[in-house]
């Protein structure tokens, strides 16, 4: 009788090949990625509905948008990667559970992924320039990722420049996304487009620092000088609420003087929703300012995160057409 062949070599190698592809799924954090790739369709749905020269129309802007779409989610997966290559000490203190941490991805495999996915996306950029035929996405794309790198890579490592890592992050995810989301329709020489960034830039200023409060132990060990490590929770808290607030003033601001060229009763609308929404979460994290270091997700970065994608679909509703909406209905009826 011939012995039961069990196939124990070809199941652990499947087993391996399972855990490499689910760390370098962690390794881009998927969450994270969302918003980003809203924020560019959003901004491109925007731009191809708001007043202004269109780039492309009909099914040549459905390509443009959903290529754009996906470089955005490219990049932030590499700039994801790229800062827990350079992290990786902190991140042993503060998320020992990440890939790099744990092994099931090596530094050398989280650099070749950085390089694979942010080529990528410069190509689909640069492809996407091509077809618009303007210049403005591939322009805005290579900004982001030498953003990306400064934040990072010393010896600039912005990251442990207090006000600076602030800024950093701000420019290239909330602005500099915002005007590459527009540049998919119009081009980007549109105080529109810059507006509708600066509102966006101005909040993740403040939004930006809900996420370092609970990495003060590794960061401080580390000589990282974010505005919690620097200042305290307390008077960190103090000096970011302003920006969950504020920036959202000027979306009726701009609608009422023209800027914005989307619905008005809309972007008021969505301007007073934010700034009400802003206001909960400043005083939650004003009311206990030390919580938000005694946990990685605390609902103060929650709520920051599903604002940033409430404000990409309200941006969208205030500039579609409403007799778009009756169209399509009557399409897939």
């Amino acid at each position: 009788m011939s012995a039961t062949y069990f196939p124990s070599d070809e199941i652990v190698s499947r087993f391996r090949a399972r855990r490499t592809v689910l760390g370098y799924w962690r390794l881009a954090r998927p969450f994270t990625l969302l918003a980003p790739a809203l924020g560019m369709a959003s901004g491109g749905v925007v731009a191809y509905f708001a007043s202004g020269d269109k780039l492309v129309r009909g099914p040549e802007f459905l390509k443009v948008l959903l290529l754009g779409t996906i470089a955005a989610a490219l990049l932030n997966a590499a700039s994801n990667s790229l800062n827990q290559i350079f992290d990786l000490d902190i991140d042993r203190i503060n998320k020992p559970g990440r890939p790099l941490c744990t092994g099931s991805v090596s530094e050398l495999g989280a650099g070749i992924f950085t390089a694979v996915t942010a080529a990528m996306a410069l190509v689909l950029a640069a492809v996407v320039s091509t077809l618009t035929g303007h210049w403005g996405t591939i322009a805005l794309f290579i900004a982001a990722a030498v953003f990306s790198l400064a934040y990072s890579v010393p010896p600039m490592r912005m990251k442990a420049r207090g006000w600076w890592a602030n800024l950093t992050v701000a420019l290239p995810r909330g602005t500099l996304l915002k005007v590459a989301g527009w540049s998919l329709a119009q081009s980007i020489l549109s105080v529109e487009a810059w507006y509708i960034g600066l509102i966006m830039g101005l909040f993740l200023v403040g939004a930006t620092t809900t996420k370092d409060f609970a990495d003060v132990r590794g960061d401080a060990a580390y000589g990282v000088k974010t505005l919690p490590v620097v200042h305290g929770p307390e008077k960190a808290a103090k000096f970011v609420t302003p920006f969950i607030v504020l920036p959202f003033l000027l979306l009726p601001l701009g609608a009422l003087i023209g800027v914005l060229t989307g619905h008005m009763i809309d972007l008021i609308a969505l301007g007073a929703i934010c700034v009400l929404w802003g206001a909960h979460v400043a005083a939650r994290i004003l009311s206990d300012p030390d919580s938000l270091t005694q946990t990685e997700n605390h609902p103060a970065w929650r709520h920051m995160y599903y604002m940033m994608i409430f404000i990409q679909v309200g941006f969208v509703l205030a500039y579609v057409p409403y007799e778009f909406y009756g169209r399509l209905i009557r399409n897939l009826s």
